[in-house]
């Protein structure tokens, strides 16, 4: 069995190779100097949206934080087992929220993911908002979707597509799971 991730060590050792202060991240990412001691501390679990805000200000997908090795060149099929997953790392409450993406993104410059939102699963308070085009189609349950002010609730065959500068937010408020699947583009997470 392997050692469990350790998003702060991790958050600590990308930092400093890039040379980095807490602070000048904090600037960097537009977060709170405090939010980075936390992290990297363990003494607080990001959100996706907290996490993918301070990995932008390093120009570090979440893809790359959890994942380093890329897929193989030239890969062009994969099994369920090959999806990278870009959540499960990220403590209890955000366990709720699984992300999982096809293959390289950066290298394709389109993000495919199987998303999994257990009842209470939520992208975070804080609206998430991105230079990209996103889409995607719920499989299965319910997930409230919110972009600007427009917010409905979509059902298995529903779908949406939007300019991701808007802000946006995912919830699962229903007692059964959901899941979706989606692509961005350019890749976000």
């Amino acid at each position: 069995m392997s050692d469990p991730f350790d998003v702060g060590d991790r958050l600590k050792k990308l930092r400093l190779s890039a040379g980095l202060s807490q602070r000048q991240l904090a600037q960097y990412a537009g977060v709170p100097h405090g939010q980075i001691s936390m992290i990297e501390t363990n003494r607080s679990s990001p959100s996706v949206a907290s996490l993918r805000k301070i990995l932008g200000g390093m120009g570090m997908s979440m893809g790359e934080f959890f994942e380093p090795e890329t897929h193989a060149p030239g890969q062009v099929f994969f099994g369920p087992e090959a999806l990278s997953d870009l959540t499960s790392q990220l403590g209890a409450e955000a366990s709720k929220l699984t992300l999982k993406q096809v293959g390289n993104a950066k290298d394709h410059g389109l993000q495919i993911l199987r998303e999994h939102y257990a009842p209470g699963a939520d992208t975070g308070e804080t609206m998430l908002s991105h230079p990209a085009n996103e889409g995607g189609i719920v499989l299965s349950g319910e997930l409230e979707v919110t972009v600007g002010p427009q917010t409905q609730t979509l059902r298995a065959g529903d779908s949406y597509l939007f300019d991701s500068r808007q802000p946006h937010r995912f919830r699962n408020i229903s007692d059964k799971p959901a899941e979706v699947v989606s692509a961005c583009t350019p890749p976000y997470l």
